[in-house]
């Protein structure tokens, strides 16, 4: 049996004889009229009935040509699936990011996304950027919104997409004399305890806070390591030190914190979209292509 069968025999039901069936196929009688009886043979059963009038189902005919409807339509479904897929339509895509990108890069990105690709199902998770990197490369994550480039030893197998760079600011708690001032001098950290993301969790961030410090001459004293965001704008709530971090830190508007520009300003942050290298599955392309569409924008 193969699916032309099927077709044969449903046609035949919707014409009721056999020569408007085969017309309606392209085919000539004869043979259609062949490739039905061999089918009943087959199945033991007789599909059909033959009167002068013309031809309808048994009732063995109308329960094969109910389940041949169903083949049908599902061969059809799957066509039509395997079509989006390739397109990039449908499927599932793991996105990881960080609390600044969500209020900084990502939304907007996100958004054009969804409007493009509805059928697409985003998983989001919020992780740090050793982690991201982690997933990255085990295969649990598609791409990563990370802070800095991949690190080195994951450059073999990771390639990023810039997607922005953020300024660096100092988290100072209420009350304390330096929120009085329009910026925070960097030679005024040098005496004060500070707060800075964990080498653990975001070296590229903890790295950057640390180069300027000792560009200005400052050897950081460093009183804890936050991994996130969220943290360390707590700890400099409760009065444990200054924090550096990313001018999205404004976004989280946390009670207790003045957020200050440093001086001088500092080249800050670069955010990068990673992914792994080689071929890259559809639906990915097409996230990676509204990126740079928005990017760009």
């Amino acid at each position: 049996m193969e699916l032309r069968h099927l077709r044969y025999a449903l046609a035949l039901s919707e014409h009721a004889h056999f020569g408007r069936a085969a017309a309606a196929l392209g085919i000539r009688q004869p043979p259609l009229s062949q490739q039905i009886k061999a089918l009943e043979t087959e199945l033991g059963v007789q599909l059909f009935d033959r009167t002068g009038h013309g031809v309808r189902p048994t009732a063995a005919g109308e329960a094969f040509l109910a389940r041949a409807r169903q083949v049908l339509d599902h061969l059809d479904l799957a066509v039509r699936d395997a079509a989006d897929a390739g397109r990039g339509e449908t499927g599932t895509l793991a996105i990881g990011f960080l609390g600044t990108a969500l209020a900084a890069v990502l939304p907007e990105v996100l958004t054009a996304f969804r409007t493009r690709r509805p059928q697409v199902r985003l998983e989001l998770r919020e992780l740090p950027s050793a982690r991201q990197v982690e997933a990255l490369l085990d295969g649990s994550l598609d791409a990563g919104v990370i802070c800095g480039p991949p690190p080195a030893a994951a450059r073999r197998r990771l390639t990023s997409l810039p997607l922005g760079r953020e300024s660096l600011v100092a988290a100072v708690p209420s009350g304390h004399p330096l929120t009085s001032a329009a910026a925070v001098p960097v030679r005024a950290l040098d005496s004060e305890p500070l707060i800075l993301s964990s080498r653990q969790a975001e070296p590229a961030a903890a790295d950057v806070a640390l180069a300027v410090c000792r560009a200005a001459g400052v050897e950081p004293r460093i009183a804890h390591e936050a991994h996130n965001l969220h943290t360390l704008l707590g700890l400099v709530a409760c009065g444990l030190g200054i924090g550096i971090g990313p001018a999205g830190m404004r976004r989280f508007r946390h009670v207790g914190v003045t957020l200050l520009p440093l001086e001088p300003a500092a080249a800050g942050l670069e955010f990068h979209l990673a992914h792994r290298f080689g071929p890259v599955p559809s639906v990915l392309g097409a996230f990676l292509r509204t990126v740079r569409q928005v990017h760009r924008g």
